[in-house]
């Protein structure tokens, strides 16, 4: 089964929580802190594996949760980073954030790999919290929530040249006649219902990679017949090579099925029309199709024509042979800008909180906030005069005089309430 775009939801994995220790060995005086610090959690990444075509096995795994890291303990041993997680994808994928939809990345080398989710950092235990004046904190932190996201997994094949036409048009026949590949073939519309890859070794110039995708039809661009599901993988082909029946089947005018595809790969992508094209006008053993070549040479002028038949091979070895020299001679095309790491996109910097008020209840959000609560353990009265002093140190306090606080409001971040006292 043939599966070009997942939905996925990925959780990495939380830090561990940092220990709260203190040494008391018998000639050891003032002990001091002896808290490790817990393990960071598992990264989510992705990685190119050549010998994957499809996205099948990410459909039935909608929802990727990462490890936790191991908890800190006594005598400062830190916990141990959790394995991460490795997805496997084709060569070609393209990872989005659906919120933002923003590109995360663009795997087009073999050696690809990116990390989509990030695991938290372990909580510090007390030896790591020690300062000069506070030598023995009895205070340790959790361990850093992993990050949560959602993102569009959507592959785009790496083919070198792209068969396109309308349905019934001889696309299979001519992927079959040129490769190894065997597509169903038969004498109704759409009866390719998924791309096909094929390399194709020509008597003259470089072996390429062929593909022979789904007819298209008008309204394709906008989702009609399997067009729109299937135009995104001729943004990568170096050429696209327009199938033409030139036989008039089912007294179509080879003049008008050309307009019609250029016209949906335009309103499908714009910069489709730059790519290199060429026409192979199919068909030419059929009775009409001499005569309609000639008065389709005399109103497309401006891309080469090579007549072939793909049922009888006339013509096949000519034009596999232009294609490998037109490849050759084009650069690959990527669908986004790359930089290093195929990341094209960037995080905003975000406010570290907002405050909303109801009635006497002021409700604190945001991430950076957030994340603080979620590392605080509450367990002795210095880790929440620690908490209460972040708060004051990114602002908090001085926002919620502003709005006019007084004695007795509540705050509330998250699942935490606390009354407001001077």
């Amino acid at each position: 089964m043939f599966i070009d775009e997942v939905s996925m939801e990925l959780f990495a994995g939380n830090g561990g929580n940092g220990c709260m220790a203190f040494r008391r060995e018998k000639f050891v005086p003032m002990g001091g802190p002896y808290g490790g610090n817990g393990g960071r959690g598992s990264d989510i990444i992705f990685k190119v594996d050549e010998g994957l075509n499809t996205l099948l096995d990410l459909k039935y795994h909608r929802i990727i949760k990462g490890k936790r890291g191991e908890n800190g303990l006594g005598k400062g041993m830190h916990g141990k980073k959790a394995s991460d997680i490795i997805i496997k994808v084709p060569l070609g994928t393209v990872i989005t954030n659906l919120e933002t939809k923003e590109i995360i990345a663009d795997l087009v080398d073999k050696t690809d790999e990116v990390i989509v989710a990030h695991g938290g950092r372990g909580g510090r235990g007390n030896i790591a919290l020690a300062t000069r004046s506070n030598p023995a904190p009895s205070f340790a932190e959790n361990g850093e929530p992993g990050e949560h996201i959602k993102i569009k997994v959507e592959l785009k094949l790496l083919a070198d040249v792209g068969l396109v036409g309308l349905p019934s048009v001889g696309k299979s026949t001519i992927i079959s006649s040129v490769t190894s590949k065997k597509p169903a073939i038969a004498e109704y519309h759409f009866t390719t219902l998924v791309p096909n890859l094929g390399v194709v070794k020509p008597k003259v110039g470089t072996s390429f990679v062929l593909a022979d995708l789904p007819g298209l039809i008008k309204g394709a661009s906008l989702g009609l017949g399997l067009g729109d599901r299937f135009l995104k993988h001729i943004e990568r082909t170096r050429v696209i090579a327009h199938v033409i029946d030139m036989g008039g089947f089912e007294g179509r005018n080879p003049v008008d099925d050309y307009h019609l595809i250029n016209q949906e790969l335009a309103l499908f992508n714009p910069d489709l029309l730059k790519k290199p094209q060429i026409i192979l006008a199919n068909k030419m053993d059929l009775e009409n199709a001499k005569e309609n070549l000639e008065k389709f040479k005399k109103e497309i002028k401006d891309v080469e024509i090579i007549p072939i038949s793909a049922s009888t091979h006339q013509g096949l070895d000519e034009a596999m042979n232009k294609l490998s020299n037109m490849v050759s001679n084009t650069p690959k095309t990527f669908v986004y800008e790359k930089n290093d790491n195929h990341i094209v996109y960037k995080y905003e910097e975000e406010k570290p909180f907002t405050i909303k008020k109801e009635n006497s209840t002021y409700i604190v959000t945001g991430k950076q906030i957030e994340k603080i609560l979620k590392m605080t353990k509450f367990q002795t009265d210095e880790s929440v005069k620690n908490f209460t002093y972040k708060l004051k140190k990114l602002g908090v306090d001085e926002t919620l005089r502003q709005m006019g606080i007084k004695n007795g409001d509540t705050v509330k971040i998250l699942d935490l309430e606390f009354d407001w006292e001077e």
